[in-house]
This record gives structure tokens, C-alpha cells and sequence, in this order.
């Protein structure tokens, strides 16, 4: 294998391991292994499994999202639950997610950089999405951006990654009304449907 086909081995083999046995029991070797590489070539690109784990986690945090900018607040967060829901649902992430929360708990270090890399990718997105919100006048001047994203995130976040349960689009689209309420929007105005003739 070229040195980049290596390192996406690597990378891949490490998700895998990590779903399968979590990351108390996550050893090198077994990355290496499912890899098909050599140990050596785990620690000459990382040179612990801590460091091996955050660069997954910052890859995963920094992938691309589509642009959350639909012209309204509530068509901005119907399409962020919609993306949020994809992404907590894979296999791999429903495994691997809450895993790394619990150990996150024991390990101080794991726990500082998981805490920096998702607050910053919560602040990146939600707070984007507030400040247009804003902008549009949508949402009051004074709302309190800390408070505003943690109530965009975390009922999604609670759902699909605590109580594990698939949410229906009904959930969702009564979750963005709530939310939307929640941070100060005005009310949603209801589809005008015409009247029947007879």
C-alpha cells in the first residue's frame, strides 16, 4: 500500500475497532492488525491510541456539511436535525459516541479535548445559525447564544445518542417548532389551504 492508502487503513481500522470493543480495550496492535499493517506504521503517524482517537474525532467534527442556510430559522433547523440524525444513526457513530462520552468521564485528557473539539464545531454551526436567525429578525437581539445553542443540540443529541430511539418526522418537525419557540421566534403562520367548492 502507498503511505496514504496506510493511514486511511489505519483510520478505518481504528473506527471499526473502537465500535467493536470501545476504547478502554483499544490496543494498537488490534488496529494494526485489522489494518493490515505493522505496528510501526500506527506509531510513525501517531504515537498513542489517545492521539490516534482525537484525530478521528477532530476528522469526523471537521467533515462538511451542507450550507444550514435555507432562508428561514426553522427550514435552518429542520435541515440540521435532518443532518444531525444521519450522522448519530450510523452504526459506527451509535457504537463509538456514546462509548467515548462514558470514558470520556475517566479520562481527563480524552474528556478536555472532546469537550474543545465539540463545543467549537456546536459554536461553528448553531452559532451561525442564530446569528442569521438575528440578522433576519427572526430571533430577539438579546438572545443568549450559549443557552440557544445548547437547546438546538441537545434534545436531537438525547434522543438518538442517550435513548437511542429513532426519531419520526413528526418528532422532528414538532421539534423545530419548539425549539424555534423555545429561543424567541414568532409563532408559525399556518399554510393557507383554500377552501373547498361545492
Amino acid at each position: 500500500m502507498l503511505r496514504g492508502e496506510i493511514t486511511t487503513a489505519i483510520r478505518r481500522a481504528l473506527l471499526q475497532e473502537l465500535a467493536a470493543v470501545g476504547f478502554g480495550r483499544l490496543s494498537i496492535e488490534a488496529v494494526a492488525r485489522r489494518a493490515g499493517v505493522s505496528k510501526t506504521a500506527v506509531y510513525r503517524r501517531w504515537n498513542s491510541k489517545l492521539a490516534l482517537v482525537l484525530e478521528a474525532v477532530v476528522a469526523a467534527a471537521g467533515s462538511k456539511l451542507p450550507a444550514l442556510d435555507t432562508g428561514s430559522l426553522r427550514g435552518d433547523l429542520s435541515l440540521l436535525f435532518q443532518v444531525v440524525q444521519h450522522a448519530l444513526r450510523h452504526p459506527l457513530a451509535a457504537q463509538i459516541i456514546p462509548d467515548l462520552v462514558a470514558e470520556a468521564a475517566r479520562n481527563p485528557a480524552l474528556d478536555q479535548a472532546l469537550q474543545e473539539v465539540l463545543r467549537s464545531k456546536q459554536q461553528e454551526i448553531g452559532g451561525r445559525l442564530v446569528e442569521r436567525a438575528v440578522h433576519r429578525g427572526e430571533l430577539p437581539l438579546g438572545v443568549d447564544q450559549d443557552v440557544a445553542i445548547d437547546l438546538i443540540v441537545g434534545p436531537l443529541y438525547w434522543r438518538l445518542a442517550i435513548a437511542r430511539s429513532a426519531p419520526t418526522d413528526a418528532y422532528l418537525e414538532a421539534l423545530v417548532e419548539v425549539v424555534a419557540t423555545g429561543l424567541g421566534a414568532a409563532p408559525a403562520v399556518p399554510s393557507q389551504r383554500p377552501t373547498p367548492t361545492t
